[in-house]
């Protein structure tokens, strides 16, 4: 039977796992495999399983007691291996970086960061800034041809991309000193930033002051999203 992967310790670690149970309807009942240097909480893996909310709450709930014990590698929700045997062989054929891994996440937590821009507070900052798209616009708006109504938007489509980067990589060098490692990922259609940042969970509260001095900075043209404190899993 294939075999829902929760996380995976330390072979050391508490497993506090009473009065807990897996995904599923029934729920699953939780079990661990073990190895020499490693262990993984899994479970049974049902058929059909969607991210419904008692499945991802059931899958979170085993991997906030884990974390509250130390080191955790969390997987996502939704990985299944093909069955016991073969999830306890990965643990010893991957142990070294696994390990190495778990070192490197101790007492760390994610926070993921999501922006965007107001598209009309962007648009006026671009036709006051570019001498070259103010000048186009004007002369459409004069002579109404279709090759430099093209022109316009393309240009514009280009100068909104660019800038929208730039937002980003000064967002991410402006708070990447209060993180120890930042994951991208590529942002929604009306966002310019989607960011997860490795924070030690001792310095969560100054990260958060950090976010929120960046937002203030920025002031309400812009949309901040942060959401954490969540498991590390855009690094593990």
């Amino acid at each position: 039977m294939p075999t829902y992967i929760y996380a995976i310790t330390g072979a050391d670690h508490p497993l506090p796992l009473n009065g807990l149970h897996g995904v599923g309807d029934p729920p699953s009942a939780l079990r661990t495999l073990h190895t020499d240097r490693l262990a993984a909480v899994v479970s049974d893996a049902p058929d059909g399983l969607r991210a419904k909310r008692r499945d991802v709450m059931a899958h979170q709930s085993v991997l906030e007691a884990l974390m509250a014990g130390g080191a955790t590698l969390p997987m996502r929700f939704g990985l299944v291996g093909p069955g016991d045997d073969e999830v306890t062989a990965a643990l010893d054929r991957e142990a070294d970086a696994y390990r190495e891994r778990l070192t490197e996440l101790g007492g760390h937590v994610e926070y993921n960061l999501k922006a965007g821009r107001d598209e009309d507070d962007l648009l006026r900052e671009i036709m006051t800034e570019s001498d070259e798209i103010r000048q186009l616009n004007e002369h459409t708006r004069a002579q109404g041809g279709h090759d430099d109504r093209v022109a316009l938007g393309e240009l514009v489509s280009r100068e909104v991309a660019a800038r929208r980067q730039k937002e980003a990589e000064d967002i991410a060098v402006r708070l990447a000193e209060a993180a120890r490692r930042t994951s991208h990922t590529e942002p929604a259609a009306q966002q310019f930033l989607n960011l997860s940042f490795l924070v030690p969970r001792t310095e969560a509260d100054s990260f958060v002051a950090a976010v929120q001095r960046e937002a203030d900075r920025r002031g309400d043209a812009y949309s901040f999203t942060l959401t954490g404190p969540l498991p590390p899993y855009s690094f593990v």
